[in-house]
């Protein structure tokens, strides 16, 4: 396969950015997105060129590192997709991909295609744990979970945190992100304890990195490569709201 390639170059956050036209041969279908990239980088390092800078870790669709917007579509077209997932049989001989970073505020550019996330990081050490004695693994029977629960949690903690929701947003938000981590314990007796606050601090945190607001356009879900529902925005507003008031306020 041949495939013209414009790929977005940024030398860091303050930089203008400008995109580059490169032109990449003999790409076999069964490569990954990213192994396609490889090849790209392979070449520019052979032309004396500085390779394109691109963020990655494990290849299995199980970390979110691979955060690209291809062809304006966070993680590319197919759905449930990481971008390392990606497959260039989806491609055809001859197409042209545009390749760029994730797009939000609270995701600055450090090079070319890799963002700052680190803001997810922050609005998990806010609130996305739960503060309990450790020891000996307790009876798997001692806190009885209904399977409807259970069942929401697992899904709610698929989540992966790559950012491709807010990257999918018209307004930059992360709800999805947040309402998944929040309600991932909440379903669960063992985050009860800590619920309203934690609900408070993770939002309030998010509400100061910068993110926007959610007006459920749902193309949050639709770029979801784990599928994570938009129902869980809406569990995590009641629980806010809820919060809010009833949690005695910090003086």
């Amino acid at each position: 396969m041949r495939l013209t390639l414009y790929i977005w170059r940024q030398n860091n956050a303050y930089d203008k950015g400008r995109m580059e036209k490169h032109q990449v041969n003999d790409v076999l279908e069964d490569m990954s997105f990213l192994e396609m990239l490889d090849v790209l980088n392979e070449k520019l390092i052979l032309e004396g060129k500085e390779p394109v800078a691109f963020d990655h870790d494990c290849r299995e669709g199980i970390c979110g590192a691979c955060s690209l917007t291809i062809n304006g579509i966070p993680h590319g077209h197919e759905k449930a997709t990481t971008t390392c997932q990606l497959h260039m049989r989806k491609f055809k001989d001859g197409d042209s991909i545009y390749i760029e970073p994730f797009r939000a505020k609270a995701f600055p550019v450090i090079k070319d295609l890799i963002v700052d996330r680190t803001a997810f990081d922050r609005i998990m050490q806010a609130g996305g744990f739960i503060s309990i004695n450790t020891g000996n693994a307790p009876e798997a029977n001692g806190l009885p979970v209904s399977k409807k629960n259970a069942d929401l949690s697992m899904d709610a903690a698929a989540c992966i945190g790559c950012g491709a929701c807010v990257a999918a947003c018209p307004n930059g938000a992360a709800m999805l992100f947040v309402s998944a981590k929040v309600s991932q314990f909440a379903l669960l007796p063992q985050g009860q304890p800590e619920r309203k606050k934690r609900v408070l601090a993770m939002v309030n945190q998010m509400e100061k990195e910068g993110f926007g607001a959610c007006t459920n356009f749902y193309e949050c879900e639709a770029a979801c490569p784990k599928q994570i529902s938009v129902r869980f925005i809406a569990m995590m507003n009641r629980d806010y709201l809820c919060s809010r008031v009833t949690e005695p306020v910090e003086v």
